[in-house]
């Protein structure tokens, strides 16, 4: 339990009901729903004229800087099924080298490694508050690895699934968690569907991206923390590595959920979805303006993250994306690795791939115009760069001979 909250902060939150993204149908919140009788993604939705009337801003300012700082605003009831693994408040680093107006929201600094830590602490919290015992994902890695560690903290047993080329330190680091964890020859759709197919035989609870409510509410909170390192006036745009796209659909509902508190006023950030050349499901729907994405044939990207053929919320990121009066832009695997380089050669931050592809991404909004030099832009580094393969680098001394040091 968090010893923080006091008396008056030990209450039930102020979640009144589940809504699908599409429909509008409601369902209860305190039963265990995956999608929604649509199929569609579920909504959780709070009393945010009760919440408005009992926090503010200020309560904030004394408690610890966690993503459980924003409790009235998740769906966890009890805080004794509370899960974490200590998710810190992560860092808006200022990177003026890299272009006027422009930092870097560094995820990399969650437990396990990256911002799939919020999703799936929360899905997990709210799996031990509604009675799971076994639970199964695909992944590309990290969500994996996250799963994997948040069930072992709740004594959840999991399973994980992932494609055959899936870095192998994302493969170990799910099993030395205790994870049964297996490579699957295809796609994270490929793996999604042996999840699917084995519910009614294992009997685990699916926790595929967007396929339950909750990831989105953990997710979220890299929008409120925004909000508040911003002091409550948001950026001018989100630049968002977007594969299953659960963090874009969570900071925008965010966004919604502080308005309506009166926190923040109207203005929001141009929601800018990026993705791999050779995976850009989102980028053609928005290009030829369907609601829907496609299933994209044959994806290949350095990028695994944001190797996602099709997402189930597809609609919810179109929607937020033209709303917000964003974009959704592709970027090829060279761009990607060349302003991974620049990054780290430029601000000492060292990003995953997909937090280069954001990088590569304002680049070139930049330079078409979409974006202006000086606006306040934040670029999601979703992963520490440590857990992707490096260059190689590195001369060799020999310490029993002369060194010419002008050499060096």
């Amino acid at each position: 339990m968090h010893t923080w909250l006091n008396v008056a902060d030990d209450r039930p939150t102020f979640v009144t009901h589940l809504e699908c993204g599409l429909t509008g149908e409601k369902l209860p919140a305190d039963e265990l729903h995956g999608l929604s009788p649509a199929g569609k993604p579920l909504l959780v939705r709070y009393d945010l004229a009760g919440l408005a009337k009992a926090v503010g801003p200020g309560t904030l300012q004394s408690r610890p800087p966690d993503l459980w700082r924003y409790r009235e605003l998740l769906p966890v009831r009890d805080l004794e099924n509370i899960v974490s693994l200590g998710e810190c408040m992560t860092p808006l680093i200022p990177t003026p080298m890299l272009g006027n107006g422009v930092w870097i929201k560094d995820e990399g600094r969650l437990p396990t490694g990256s911002f799939k830590a919020r999703g799936l602490c929360m899905a997990v919290s709210m799996a031990r508050e509604l009675g799971v015992r076994r639970m199964a994902m695909p992944t590309n890695g990290n969500a994996g690895a996250a799963l994997a560690a948040y069930c072992r903290a709740a004594g959840i047993e999991a399973f994980v699934f992932c494609p055959e080329d899936t870095p192998e330190i994302n493969v170990r680091e799910i099993a030395l968690h205790g994870a049964r964890v297996y490579r699957v020859n295809g796609l994270i759709n490929d793996c999604g569907k042996i999840v699917a197919d084995g519910k009614e035989a294992m009997g685990w609870f699916d926790v595929s991206t967007l396929k339950e409510p909750y990831r989105i509410e953990g997710k979220k909170t890299m929008g409120l923390e925004l909000a508040e390192q911003f002091d409550w006036e948001l950026p001018d745009a989100i630049f968002y590595p977007t594969g299953g796209g659960t963090g874009l659909i969570g900071m925008w509902k965010a966004f919604d959920e502080l308005e309506a508190l009166g926190w923040i006023d109207g203005k929001r950030p141009k929601m800018v979805a990026v993705q791999a050349a050779g995976c850009a499901p989102i980028v053609r729907a928005y290009l030829e303006d369907a609601e829907h994405a496609e299933l994209w044939e044959n994806a290949s990207t350095i990028a695994a993250g944001i190797r996602v053929p099709v997402a189930i919320g597809d609609f919810l990121i179109l929607r937020a994306v033209r709303e917000s009066g964003g974009f959704a832009i592709a970027v090829d695997d060279e761009d990607t690795l060349a302003a991974r380089q620049e990054a780290a050669f430029k601000s000492g931050v060292l990003l995953c791939p997909e937090g280069a592809a954001t990088y590569a991404a304002y680049k070139q909004a930049v330079a078409d115009g979409r974006v202006k030099s000086g606006e306040r832009v934040v670029l999601f580094n979703c992963a520490t760069g440590l857990k992707y393969p490096l260059p190689a680098a590195g001369k060799a001394l020999d310490r029993t001979r002369p060194i010419d040091y002008q050499s060096l």
